[in-house]
């Protein structure tokens, strides 16, 4: 690694050196073809001016031309071209100067210039040396166990840029050993004097071939359906992964490669990220009070990243969970937004501290992200997924009414479809309250939005994977056939964000989610990511469904019917209308049940406002079936 530093930091100053010489070396080359009685006419200072102004010249010209920069010295042909170049030109110039400036004594005729190009012509070949024996020592003689052998990805421009800034970093500790594309053209040739092979398929025989330790996928305008493709090819192989982020991701004036990321899990979901209209977003919230219930947690702390950079009056944190909100509020204060983050440890089920909070902050817009919403713990507690869920959204909405709120958005799930657990039913019923409350109250526009499960986030199953992984496995699964819905948590705000945009009041946005993902393809991934190989290194272990688990999660009902919005990845639920006097009926009575602790009674009140919530073992069954 030491001889790679000495040779990557001594390169051009060499070159460089090696230039000054050859030029002076034809200048007495060209004073040689002169008379003796002719030299002798002329004094050192003579002689020393020419030499000098000559080599300054010629340095000059290289200069200009930029024959010293690295992408011309990596590149032989274009070396061969601006070197000779600009060697012609610093001649020319050379003998216009000579001949004709009166402060030069010594006159260089037309034959000596002749001579003296024919000496400086060695300039290019000494260029073209250097790459030759660059490439040699680097990726040769250098490479010391210390060193990474690294694969590129893509042998494009941004390939090349990873690769300079990997020979130029000092401390890399990586040495590229070979570029892989599925360009027909490019397969079999070569660049700095590695090999490109082709195609990506043959990535894993390539890296036991080279003993591969790093791979660098370095094409950001890839396609996500190639991009999901190659990563899991890369991802099979045991190897290190760095991504180069993509095209609308990369920052400019920062190095490529230090903008790589590992490979995670969103890259494999073969899926284009939520784009939102930006602009119609920070105009609903510019200057306005914002509410987050629930904003420590993971959708919710998003939230207000995202809601402090449209520059709200006010966003106000409101979390039952001290902690988290702290980390949030000191996150925004470090961001510089501290004067208009508010935090109020607060539980959304206290009606009177509710009520006292609408009148403290006379709120504009509510995202109402406070939930219970771990299903097996709310399958053995149905009571208190009543009153922290139903009665929280019950208790926010009805303020939203009396205090003059202009939006509130109510943040639901996919397990709200023909739910098979409290948890689900319980959501359902929030949405319930939404539409009884936009029936009730119009002033107020009452929306819900509705996704599928959340990568990263608390108690979602990537973290849990993980922490099994590092412990060293094995790695539980509930069921080899469970699929999820999955998005991250960006684009779940994302979308949160833009039915608070659109919303008219009553409706209920649904995410075009894409395919869904089996969990069990998740594991296997993850667990190649930490270079293992799943049920050999790694176990899988199947652990059975939890409570209140079903195989597969929906994002509608077979008879809602959904209409396209602006933006091709959101769709809008037709409101659904109830009736209001028996769904205010009925919930009156599911919170007394709930209040009084009776678990039993709970379950069937759900059942009874929810008609398609079913058991599990029902919906399961058909799956099979």
């Amino acid at each position: 690694m030491k001889f790679k530093m000495q040779i990557r930091s001594l390169r051009i100053p060499i070159i460089f050196l090696a230039d000054i010489l050859l030029t002076a070396l034809s200048f007495f080359v060209t004073y040689s073809f002169l008379s003796h009685s002719i030299r002798a006419t002329y004094s050192y200072l003579d002689i020393i001016l020419s030499v000098a102004s000559y080599i300054l010249i010629t340095v000059l010209s290289l200069l200009l031309f930029g024959c010293y920069r690295r992408k011309v010295l990596d590149n032989p042909k274009k070396t061969v071209f601006r070197v000779s170049f600009s060697v012609l030109v610093a001649q020319l110039i050379c003998f216009v100067i000579f001949h004709f400036c009166p402060i030069f004594n010594i006159k260089l005729g037309l034959h000596m210039l002749v001579a003296s190009t024919a000496v400086v012509i060695l300039i290019p070949l000494t260029h073209i040396l250097q790459n030759t024996l660059k490439n040699y020592y680097l990726n040769n003689l250098s490479t010391k166990p210390s060193d990474i052998p690294t694969l590129i990805i893509g042998a494009g421009f941004t390939g090349k840029m990873v690769y300079h800034e990997i020979v130029s970093d000092l401390d890399s500790g990586l040495t590229p050993v070979c570029f892989v594309d599925d360009d027909r053209d490019l397969i079999s040739t070569k660049i700095f004097g590695l090999n490109i092979y082709g195609p990506v398929m043959l990535l894993p025989e390539l890296c036991k071939k080279h003993n591969i330790g790093m791979i660098v996928f370095a094409i950001p305008s890839c396609p996500s359906e190639q991009r999901k493709r190659i990563l899991s090819i890369c991802s099979s192989t045991g190897c290190d992964i760095r991504i180069i982020p993509s095209i609308d991701e990369l920052k400019h004036g920062t190095a490529l490669f230090k903008q790589a990321h590992s490979i995670n899990v969103e890259e494999l979901l073969g899926r284009d990220a939520i784009s939102i209209e930006n602009i119609h977003v920070s105009e609903t919230l510019h200057n306005q009070v914002c509410l987050v219930t629930g904003g420590g947690g993971s959708i919710g702390s998003e939230l207000c990243r995202q809601i402090i950079l449209m520059h709200p009056k006010k966003v106000v944190i409101v979390d039952i969970y001290e902690n988290n909100a702290y980390d949030i509020q000191q996150e925004l204060t470090r961001q510089g937004f501290g004067g208009s983050v508010f935090v109020e440890i607060a539980s959304v089920r206290d009606k009177e501290k509710m009520r006292r909070l609408f009148e403290k902050y006379k709120f504009d817009i509510i995202f109402h992200a406070a939930a219970h919403k771990h299903v097996p713990l709310m399958e053995t507690n149905p009571e208190e997924a009543v009153k922290n869920n139903i009665v929280g959204t019950y208790n926010i909405a009805h303020f939203a009414h009396k205090y003059n709120v202009k939006k509130m958005v109510l943040i639901s799930t996919d397990k709200t479809v023909n739910p098979t657990n409290v948890m689900g039913a319980s959501k359902r019923v929030c949405e319930m309250v939404m539409q009884y409350m936009a029936q009730t109250y119009p002033t107020t526009k009452y929306t819900s939005v509705r996704f599928g499960n959340v990568l990263g986030s608390n108690g979602s199953v990537i973290p849990l994977f993980t922490k099994q992984i590092e412990a060293g496995g094995p790695v539980t699964v509930t069921h080899p056939e469970i699929i999820r819905y999955f998005m991250t948590i960006p684009e779940a705000v994302a979308l949160v964000l833009e039915a608070g945009t659109m919303s008219l009041g009553g409706e209920t946005f649904v995410l075009d989610m894409g395919e869904p993902v089996k969990i069990v393809t998740l594991a296997e991934n993850l667990i190649r990511m930490y270079g293992y190989e799943p049920y050999e290194d790694m176990k899988i272990e199947f652990c059975g469904l939890r409570q209140g688990e079903k195989l597969y999660e929906e994002l509608l009902l077979s008879t809602e019917n959904l209409k396209e919005t602006h933006n091709k990845k959101i769709f809008i639920m037709d409101q659904q209308n109830i009736d209001c006097d028996l769904f205010k009926k009925n919930i009156q009575k599911l919170f007394e049940i709930s209040f009084a602790n009776d678990s039993e009674a709970t379950v069937s009140m759900l059942h009874k406002m929810v008609p398609e919530f079913k058991t599990p073992e029902e919906v399961n069954a058909a799956v099979a079936n």
